[in-house]
Order: C-alpha cells, then sequence, then structure tokens
C-alpha cells in the first residue's frame, strides 16, 4: 500500500508497535469506599450516587466526597503547556489564561473543604470574524452559548454556587444572561481580564486598519507585519481598548456581581489570579449566607449599570446585552428612553481608548481605579442606588465606603504615577476636569426621516474638529449605497470612498445576517486621514471600539421596507 497512508492506518512507526498493543482489560479501582449512608441508599437518587463513583474514578478522594460542590464555568479555549506555550491556539487571547483563573479558584474551594466542578463553553472572537461570514454567527452565538451554559448548570444539581468566568465580546454577555436566569443559586462572575499593549507599537484596535492603510498609502509593509506582530503583547486578557469586552467587564462588576475592583486586571498577573481567590471566598460566603442572584440582580442593580456604561462611554453592544440580562433575570428590560434619560443625566469621566480624548489603555483604568473609582464619582453626583446588595456579600454604598479609604487603591493609583508617569484623574476624571477636557455623554438616540424607530450613534467618539460652533455635528453629502461590507470595503481601499462621503450600508440587520458587526468599515474610517469627513449609516451594529460619525442600529431595517431602502434606491 502506498506508504502515504501508512501515518493514518498505524503503520507508519515500528518502534510504537509493542506500546500500541500494551493494552490492559480491567483495572483494581480507586481505593478505599464511598461514604455512604443507611439514609442516601434508600432515599438519594441515583444519579448522586453514581456521581461519587465518577469523583473518585477521576481522582478525588473518598474521604472528600461530602464537601459542597461549586461549579466554574469558563468559555477556556486552545491548549496551553505548564509553560504557556501552545499545543494548539486557541480563538484569542480573551479565553487563553483563563483556566489559570479556575486552577485558582478551584483550589480555594478545595481548600476551604469543598469540591470544585468545572465546565467549558469556548466563544468566537469578534475581531477574528471581522468582514468574514463567521461574524454571521457572532450574535446568535451568545444566545446559543446562553442556554448551553445554562444546562450545563442545571446538568449538575448538586452544586451550591456556580462561577462564571469570561472575558469577551459574547462569551462574557452569555455568561451573564446564563446566571441571570439562575435566580435561586449564588452566583458570581470573574471577568478574565486584559492583555496588555505594545512597549512600542499600536493597539488592538487600530491595528485591524493595516489593510485599509496599507491600500490607502498611509503604511508600509514592513510597518504593517512589525506593528501586527506585536499588538496583543501579552497572551491573555481582552484587548486593550474599552470594546464591548472590556465594557462588558466593567457592567458586570456595576450589576454587583463581581468582587470589588474586579474588571480590566492585567491577565497573568498575581493582582488578577488574587481576583480569582476572593470570588471564590465570595461565592461561597454567598451559599453559606443564602444570597442567591434575586437578591443580587434588580431593576436598580441593572439602572446602575447603565450609568456606568454611559460613564465610562462604553460599547454601544451593551445596548443589546443588558436588556438581555434584564430579560433573563425576569426584570423589567429597559428602552430607549431609559437609555436616553440616563446618558442626558450622566457625564461621560474615563479617556480611554478608542474615545479618549487621551488614548490610556484599559489597563490605566484599572489601575486608576476602575469600576468603583467610576462610582464614588457618580456617588458624589447622586448617580447610583446604593442600597442594592453585590456578591460580596455588601451593599454597593459599603463597598465604596470601602474602597475610598482602601490600601488597594492608593497604592494603585500611586503606581500608575511611578510606573507610567501618568495622573489617575487624567484617565478617571472628576465631573469638573471631564467637562474642561471636554467629554461628552456616551450615547445618542437620533430619529428622523431615514430612521424613524431610531437609531444609534457613539456621539461621544466624533471627533471634535468636525463638529460647529454649538457642538453639533452635520453633514451633506453623496450617499454611496452598499449591501454588502465587502464591497463597501474594498471601495474604501482602492479610493472609492472621498471625503464628503455619506457611505449607506443596508440589509445587513437581523433579518440579513443576524446583525453583523462593521468595523472593519468604523475602524478604517477612524485610522484613515480623511475618515473624520465620512459617515457611515447602517442597519447593522458596531464593534465597541468603533468611532466617528457612525450611526448603527436603524430602524426599521432595509429588509422590514425602511427609509435607509428608500435612501439607498435614490442615490
Amino acid at each position: 500500500m502506498d506508504q502515504k497512508f501508512a501515518a493514518i492506518l498505524g503503520e507508519a512507526d515500528e518502534r510504537l508497535a509493542e506500546q500500541l498493543y500494551d493494552i490492559r482489560t480491567s483495572h483494581p479501582g480507586p481505593s478505599g469506599k464511598l461514604p455512604l449512608t443507611d439514609e442516601m441508599l434508600r432515599h438519594a437518587p441515583s444519579g448522586d450516587l453514581f456521581g461519587w463513583s465518577q469523583n473518585v474514578g477521576m481522582g478525588w478522594q473518598p474521604s472528600r466526597l461530602n464537601g459542597k460542590a461549586f461549579l466554574l464555568l469558563s468559555t477556556q479555549g486552545g491548549i496551553r503547556r505548564e509553560d504557556g506555550t501552545p499545543v494548539a491556539l486557541g480563538y484569542h487571547t480573551g479565553h487563553w489564561e483563563v483556566g489559570l483563573l479556575m486552577e485558582e479558584a478551584a483550589r480555594t474551594i478545595a481548600e476551604a473543604g469543598g469540591t470544585p466542578f468545572a465546565g467549558y463553553v469556548s466563544d468566537p472572537c469578534d475581531g477574528r470574524s471581522q468582514g468574514t461570514t463567521g461574524m454571521f454567527d457572532s450574535l446568535p452565538y451568545r444566545n446559543d452559548a446562553a442556554i448551553v451554559l445554562r444546562r450545563l448548570i442545571r446538568s449538575l444539581p448538586v452544586r451550591r454556587g456556580v462561577m462564571g468566568i469570561a472575558t469577551c465580546d459574547k462569551g462574557l454577555p452569555a455568561m451573564l444572561i446564563a446566571l441571570a436566569t439562575m435566580r435561586d443559586l449564588p452566583g458570581i462572575i470573574l471577568p478574565g481580564g486584559v492583555t496588555l499593549p505594545p512597549e512600542q507599537g499600536e493597539d488592538a484596535g487600530k491595528i485591524q486598519t493595516i489593510g485599509a492603510r496599507y491600500a490607502s498609502g498611509e503604511l508600509s509593509l514592513e510597518a504593517a507585519a512589525e506593528l501586527g506582530c506585536r499588538a496583543c503583547a501579552t497572551p491573555g486578557g481582552g484587548c486593550q481598548f474599552l470594546g464591548t469586552a472590556a465594557t462588558s467587564q466593567v457592567v458586570a462588576e456595576a450589576l454587583g456581581l463581581t468582587v470589588p475592583h474586579a474588571a480590566l486586571a492585567p491577565s497573568g498577573q498575581e493582582i488578577w489570579r488574587d481576583i480569582a481567590r476572593r470570588s471564590a471566598h465570595a461565592m461561597m460566603h454567598m451559599e453559606q449566607h443564602a444570597i442567591h442572584m434575586r437578591h443580587l440582580l434588580s431593576d436598580a442593580a441593572v439602572r446602575n449599570a447603565m450609568v456606568v456604561h454611559a460613564a465610562f462611554g462604553g460599547s454601544t453592544n451593551l445596548l443589546l446585552h443588558i436588556p438581555a440580562i434584564a430579560h433573563a433575570a425576569g426584570l423589567r428590560v429597559p428602552d430607549v428612553a431609559d437609555w436616553q434619560e440616563v446618558n442626558r443625566q450622566v457625564p461621560r469621566l474615563v479617556s480611554v481608548l478608542p474615545n479618549g480624548p487621551l488614548p490610556h489603555p484599559t489597563i490605566r483604568a484599572f489601575l486608576a481605579g476602575g469600576v468603583p473609582e467610576v462610582m464614588l464619582h457618580l456617588r458624589s453626583l447622586g448617580l447610583l442606588d446604593l442600597s442594592v446588595l453585590t456578591a460580596s456579600g455588601l451593599r454597593l454604598g459599603e463597598v465604596l465606603d470601602w474602597w475610598e479609604g482602601s490600601e488597594r487603591r492608593r497604592r494603585l493609583r500611586e503606581l500608575l504615577v511611578q510606573q507610567d508617569g501618568v495622573d489617575p484623574d487624567t484617565v478617571i476624571m472628576p465631573p469638573d476636569k471631564a467637562v474642561q477636557a471636554g467629554l461628552t455623554s456616551t450615547v445618542t438616540f437620533p430619529t428622523g426621516n431615514i430612521a424613524p424607530e431610531g437609531a444609534v450613534i457613539k456621539s461621544t467618539s466624533i471627533d471634535p474638529s468636525v463638529l460647529d460652533e454649538q457642538g453639533v455635528y452635520r453633514h451633506l453629502g453623496r450617499a454611496k449605497v452598499f449591501t454588502s461590507e465587502r464591497e463597501a470595503i474594498r471601495q474604501i481601499k482602492v479610493g472609492g470612498i472621498q471625503p464628503g462621503d455619506v457611505m449607506v450600508l443596508i440589509g445587513r440587520g437581523p433579518s440579513g445576517t443576524g446583525m453583523e458587526e462593521t468595523y472593519q468599515l468604523t475602524s478604517a474610517l477612524k485610522h484613515l486621514s480623511f475618515g473624520k469627513y465620512v459617515s457611515l449609516i447602517t442597519d447593522a451594529r458596531f464593534s465597541g471600539v468603533s468611532t466617528g460619525a457612525c450611526i448603527g442600529h436603524v430602524g426599521p431595517e432595509a429588509l422590514a421596507g425602511s427609509c435607509v431602502t428608500v435612501t439607498g434606491s435614490r442615490s
């Protein structure tokens, strides 16, 4: 037979022959005895009894079987060696290191006499799928994964609490939705943190525009290759900007579902691992004191999350995720009027990528104090409900009282000055300083003849230089209409889009392509020299890192016969 089939048929390496056929057909099995009782044998479900047999079969000591069971669920992806080098790659850095968090949490539970279990539902990367058919599965994945995660929780009836460990755009919202449905169970979220920026180079948002900048003659091939190699400077964590991944971590903490100061920690570092240990202690405390998800998630907690989202200048994708979490928890679902009210009342306080005005990476937001620091300012403005209970077992007001005088806060803010020479108050700004710096409210919801049911624009990220004296963006230009993102990005690359144009991308809403992200387009317009003079209107959605005069979520969508379709047919 042709030798090229030898490896497939199992005849390639004669040196392994003896080992291959050294097969056992039975084994003594684990030593010891299950701690069964008369009561258990008479009344316990057979699944509980067989579960103990499975546990010792996997190596758990029989003497420890009576420990309370806690479930750790994560989005882990890839296969890592002990030294962190890859055996098989994950989809993205966001789930590459979360297994280390699981190990820390599991050890903490075991040391306290508990029995940790672990399960996984890995997640895709929106950055990897930009501009591909993979993006059509991005938003649907969130709902599918939430269902599977919930089924995994329910499939371990002995669990006394569940910890969701996730990082990125769809995996973390899916985890939040799944835990929100488990109203009578202790639950806690452990965010996967962030990757670090390169010492010299570009962040993971800007780097996604190397194709457009090269095609437009604004970047050399050599520079693109070198910058692309360095952009993800460390192997774990979400991207270094306040996109959907980072915003989801912020929202999880703002909902009260994490320990204090958990969002945006640097992946792989000791302070990141410590959050896992603290989260395990918090989950066991919740179980001991019968604190369940229904005690944490409330209408007030959801509104707090919306307020913090606005103060951070977060991703517009959370306009989809926060209502889904509220619905899963059986709470009132916030509508457009609620979002409008919050964004009119709440000042943006955080200056990070991609919004600016100062392009700080998310690690600096963590060192400047993260979510609790922003909440201190919001408390002073009377914008938070301080009575809500958090996963720490404390009310939000008590958490903020602790944070204000904590050594953790003092030392991390000092470290930001010492390490990067950055004043923490230029990253998370006091309200008066934010006004002076020109920070504006995060999201606007315009309506009109093209979008009678409304639309969404991250208004705070429009380049100030294209606003008029009243701070209003006005643009009258020629509409260039596309029905595919591929053709739209091609026109940007070949010079088919010029300053003053209005790009209209239609048929990409929920009925068309599952409401795909269009970050290829918005990022190109952000980082091309002429991009700030181009507007984009679409019934699709945007990546959390999108900026500029980009109006999305146009309703009704084109395939429902919206006015944007008429605009396209007449352009």
